[in-house]
């Protein structure tokens, strides 16, 4: 069933100084963590190459020694002092789509052919003490020309033994329902890893998981990964404020008030061997928004339901094959929205399915296979102008190229220099409604196929 109404309004003041207080103790640790005792980015931190973690050297792409890492808290080290607990990545391209776009994707863009800094950022991420680690992401936004606050991910661990197996017991801290996740097959880690910020992406409508709160709420979660192989996990979230969302760099758009019966579950089952591993699970994200923030208003109410299932083969890590997919369910009820015009009928659903499959050679060369595809309930009104008969479908492929010469075990000035050079081509069947004249101005799916060349680069 969709969520309830929010709850009382004592609940969600309370929840509302949990939130600014996660905030403050996030800010409050890094600010009191000296240099010298705090520890490097993970592959200077545990002593690694970076294809250690990395499925082909490089990107959020991870290994099982990756996951487990990850769920551990950043927080395995080699005991070596007196290394930077910084790192820095920087990802620009050429974009080229088929037909001109009809205005200029953002100020200092041309309706083609864009020479863009997509983005460079600074990272905080490491051990900051025994079972505490951190992912803290600052960005600039080469097109938008702004910098802010990016994925944020604070975490405390436990060694535990539960029916005589290990476990690790942990909690999280986090700004993005999904950042937290470690299989690469929720929206916010999964393929494309880089991808034109001046492009088409996957259609004009998503779920509310594929980034609609993301770095504008705060939450916190407990999780618990046993035996190596059972993944579970529960948590909420609070949306930070204008103010908040100003201070930390974005804009003040306001999102509305999240009620309390907001929540974020995950399980999981993985089985990793030296040869290859395998997951697969299910997954979870509901809330109800209130936009006016009133306690008896209407509100729209999502209910996100995803299973996933991930495949890697790393052999003797020569020849690496890789298979993602997910697919997501949600139920909209949107009071709010039909209060507001805003919306043609108040239940609706989105479905999101996505596959792709990789080949990695030496951890050097790369190339990956991607299907995406996107489907709802008509409503013309909410889906009204650029969108075809009141649909939010899309679907298309994705095709990419890339060389890692930089990053591996023994290449240039590891684990400090790390290069991925790619080329990337998305093309599109069907865009938000229709194949073709989506917009009522002519324009086809296929006119928004995109090349994009890219160089990615992190040291």
């Amino acid at each position: 069933m969709l969520s309830p109404t929010a709850s009382p309004e004592s609940s969600i003041r309370a929840w509302r100084r949990i939130g600014i207080l996660s905030v403050a103790a996030v800010a409050l640790l890094l600010a009191l963590v000296p240099v010298a005792h705090a520890v490097p980015a993970f592959a200077r931190q545990t002593g690694q190459a970076c294809s250690a973690c990395h499925i082909g050297a490089f990107g959020p792409q991870l290994t099982p020694y990756g996951i487990r890492f990850k769920l551990g808290g950043y927080a395995l080290t080699d005991g070596q002092d007196g290394k930077l607990p910084l790192a820095a990545m920087a990802l620009g391209g050429f974009t080229h789509t088929a037909k001109k776009q009809d205005e200029p994707p953002a100020d200092h863009t041309h309706r083609n052919n864009n020479l863009t800094l997509d983005e460079a950022a600074i990272f905080l991420a490491g051990r900051l003490a025994d079972h505490l680690g951190t992912f803290v992401e600052a960005t600039y936004d080469g097109v938008e020309q702004r910098s802010a606050l990016d994925h944020a991910d604070l975490r405390f661990t436990h060694d535990a033994e539960l029916a005589g197996k290990n476990a690790i017991l942990g909690i999280t801290v986090n700004n993005n329902p999904g950042v937290q996740d470690p299989f690469n097959t929720l929206p916010v880690w999964s393929f494309p890893f880089a991808a034109s910020a001046v492009g088409f992406g996957t259609g004009d409508a998503a779920t509310l998981i594929n980034g609609g709160l993301e770095h504008r709420v705060i939450g916190a979660s407990g999780y618990a990964f046993w035996n190596d192989t059972l993944y579970a996990e529960l948590g909420t979230y609070r949306a930070l404020s204008r103010t908040a969302q100003s201070r930390i760099g974005l804009d003040r758009e306001d999102i509305g008030r999240l009620g309390g019966d907001t929540s974020y579950w995950r399980v999981a089952w993985m089985q990793g061997m030296e040869q290859q591993s395998f997951s697969a699970g299910v997954f979870g994200f509901r809330t109800s928004i209130q936009p006016d923030h009133e306690s008896s208003g209407p509100t729209n109410k999502f209910n996100d339901i995803g299973v996933d299932a991930a495949y890697q083969f790393l052999g003797t890590r020569k020849h690496i094959g890789t298979f993602y997919t997910s697919y997501i369910h949600e139920r909209q009820t949107r009071d709010a929205l039909l209060a507001s015009s805003e919306a043609e009928h108040r239940k609706g659903s989105l479905d999101e399915l996505r596959l792709n499959a990789s080949y990695y050679y030496d951890q050097t060369w790369g190339a990956t296979v991607a299907r995406f595809l996107s489907h709802g309930s008509r409503d013309a009104t909410l889906y009204g102008d650029g969108f075809a008969h009141g649909l939010p479908n899309t679907a298309g492929y994705v095709v990419q190229a890339d060389w890692t010469p930089w990053g591996k075990e023994g290449s240039w000035k590891a684990p400090w220099a790390n290069l991925r050079l790619g080329v990337q081509y998305t093309l599109y069947d069907k865009f938000n409604g229709a194949r073709h004249n989506f917009d009522s101005n002519g324009r086809d799916a296929r006119d928004n196929n995109t090349l994009f060349v890219f160089a990615w680069t992190a040291f």
